[in-house]
């Protein structure tokens, strides 16, 4: 091989080299750079997301829904659990205890078993038009307020009463889980905490 045909060659062989070197670099940085940007999102990102009953757009974090979001699933929760019959509690029934947060569901699971043999027994309905509902977006809990009213053999048992329930949630895994659904008594118009001592009193 000639001297001046194996220099050229070398000096092909290290451009390649330099330009695979450089190939590489931007590489590895644009790699860095993303995983700086994935770290730098870890616990701040926002999700938008849609309730059971679709109305509007929210967001969430990792452990965090807006008090909108809280709002339309205490309104949905309230609608599962107040606005009953006994052709109706059956599935509302179910379709309430696939949002019960693991630890509360067995206790969910009885308190509407129990409604729904009442219901049943009694040929009993209840229907519930909420008139306020003040989200507590630190607390991730709501407070429900509105018009209650009963039925017995498809007559009124009583005038339609105001009721207020608290609805308790936690933001994990992905989607939101019903901690607590129970009324309380001497809410005021706009309150968003309410005491064990008037949560505790409350009665469904």
């Amino acid at each position: 091989m000639k001297p001046e045909q194996s220099q050229n060659d070398i000096r092909v062989e290290r451009r390649s080299n330099r330009s695979l070197g450089a190939i590489v670099a931007v590489q590895s940085l644009s790699l860095l750079v993303a995983l700086v940007v994935i770290v730098s999102l870890i616990g701040s990102e926002r999700t938008i997301i849609v309730p059971p009953t679709i109305d509007r757009s929210f967001w969430v974090t990792k452990d965090k829904a807006s008090k909108e979001y809280l709002e339309q699933m205490a309104g949905y929760v309230a609608w599962l659990y107040l606005d009953v019959s006994p052709a109706s509690i059956d599935w509302k029934r179910n379709a309430l205890l696939n949002w019960v947060s693991p630890g509360q569901f067995g206790a969910m699971k009885t308190r509407m078993d129990l409604e729904a043999d009442r219901l049943r027994n009694n040929n009993a309905s209840s229907f519930f038009l909420p008139q306020q509902l003040t989200a507590d977006e630190k607390h991730q809990s709501v407070v429900v307020t509105g018009r209650l009213r009963r039925q017995i053999n498809g007559a009124d048992v009583g005038e339609p009463e105001t009721r207020s329930y608290l609805a308790q949630f936690q933001y994990v895994g992905g989607r939101v889980h019903i901690e607590t659904f129970k009324e309380v008594v001497n809410v005021q118009p706009g309150q968003t905490r309410v005491s064990a001592a008037a949560a505790d009193s409350g009665a469904r």
